[in-house]
């Protein structure tokens, strides 16, 4: 188990805004999304960065949203260079032209990911809410020319994982060295959309199959990352590396949070860097500390050996689903909270409906 110190973060992950011109149903944003007046400044990200270079962290995420929707994010990326982080802009690739790709690179920008929604144009755009297929390719043809260190990701649901094949087929194409086929996670809009999004367990079984002998394929030309999605495993997945241990993310009005989804615990207070310094709110805060270590949980968790393993599961989810952050992930099957988990998973053989897109109003304020 690891000690109850927080050690020292590795990661940052900032979303520098939610403005994004995309509408996808999975969306992991808030329901309640910061709108750009709120944002935080080029000066403020600036300082955010070098704390967090002093606390430690190697690497950063340029994240959003869309990043690419703020005209300062060259002036960000080279701030980021010069402190000495490795930097992955994480993009739809929308709105990435030739002057921005050649600008970031000159800035020092490392990397770039690329999100794609399905293999199929037409399909692609029904589920990003956009006509954007062609956007990305094409972005993703700069990224290669320009030398970036390239990946691709593709969230997985019930409307594309048929497809899987073919969307791995389309990585290749575009020349990624590495393709992460990211399961939907089911919290914020994601949670809204869980009928018409989590697939049923024929779909998962064959996806698995497909990816496995995919990997074996591609191994030494593009990684591919491949994991089942929770509700089909047995037990939870650690989040990332446990609470408050590696990985901060700051959202785009300030407010520091241990992982992405954090913001759906409606209940907790979460420290804003333009209140507090990201040292304090790593080491001092009381979200940070929440759910470190083991005294704060519930039994089976607190005597079982996979503790050390999986730290609890997701507190977000455990959130989400049962309206209490403190009580074992429901995926885990050594809870009878599985219930939960199992009654969603047998809803999923009944015919999807519509998609909820998420929308943000460009004049909110910022969030809680």
């Amino acid at each position: 188990m690891k000690p109850d110190g927080p050690g020292r973060p590795t990661t940052l992950l900032a979303e520098l805004t939610h403005r994004c011109p995309l509408h996808c149903p999975y969306c992991s944003n808030p329901l309640a999304m910061v709108g750009a007046a709120g944002e935080l400044a080029t000066g403020e990200w600036k300082r955010v960065f070098a704390e967090a270079r002093e606390l430690g962290v190697l690497q950063l995420g340029l994240s959003g949203g869309e990043p690419l929707a703020r005209a300062d994010l060259e002036e960000l990326a080279a701030h980021a260079h010069a402190l000495g982080f490795y930097t992955t802009l994480v993009t739809s690739g929308v709105g990435l032209t030739r002057a921005r790709a050649e600008a970031l690179r000159d800035s020092g920008l490392e990397h770039i990911q690329i999100s794609i929604q399905d293999a199929e144009d037409g399909e692609a755009d029904r589920i990003a809410g956009a006509r954007a297929a062609h956007l990305k390719q094409a972005a993703a043809a700069l990224v290669r020319e320009l030398g970036f260190a390239f990946s691709l990701n593709a969230v997985l649901h019930r409307a594309n994982l048929d497809r899987i094949g073919p969307i791995i087929e389309l990585a290749a194409a575009l020349g990624a060295d590495r393709l992460e086929l990211a399961n939907t996670q089911y919290y914020g809009w994601a949670l809204a959309n869980r009928n018409s999004l989590l697939p049923t367990a024929a779909q998962v079984e064959a996806a698995a199959t497909v990816a496995d002998e995919a990997r074996r394929r591609y191994r030494g030309r593009m990684q591919i990352l491949y994991v089942l999605p929770d509700y089909y495993e047995r037990y939870p997945k650690p989040c990332y590396g446990g609470w408050g241990h590696t990985y901060i993310v700051v959202a785009p009005e300030g407010r520091a949070l241990p992982c992405h989804g954090a913001t759906h615990i409606d209940w907790m207070r979460f420290d804003s860097v333009r209140d507090r310094s990201l040292e304090w709110i790593w080491t001092e805060s009381p979200a940070f500390q929440a759910f470190r270590g083991d005294a704060w949980m519930p039994e089976p968790c607190r005597s079982c050996p996979r503790k050390a393993d999986d730290f609890g599961g997701c507190r977000c989810q455990a959130f989400a689903l049962t309206g209490n952050a403190a009580n074992p992930d429901p995926v885990c099957t050594l809870t009878p909270l599985r219930a939960i988990v199992d009654r969603a998973v047998e809803e999923a053989s009944a015919p999807p409906p519509p998609y909820r897109y998420r929308v943000l109003d460009p004049t909110a304020g910022p969030a809680g």
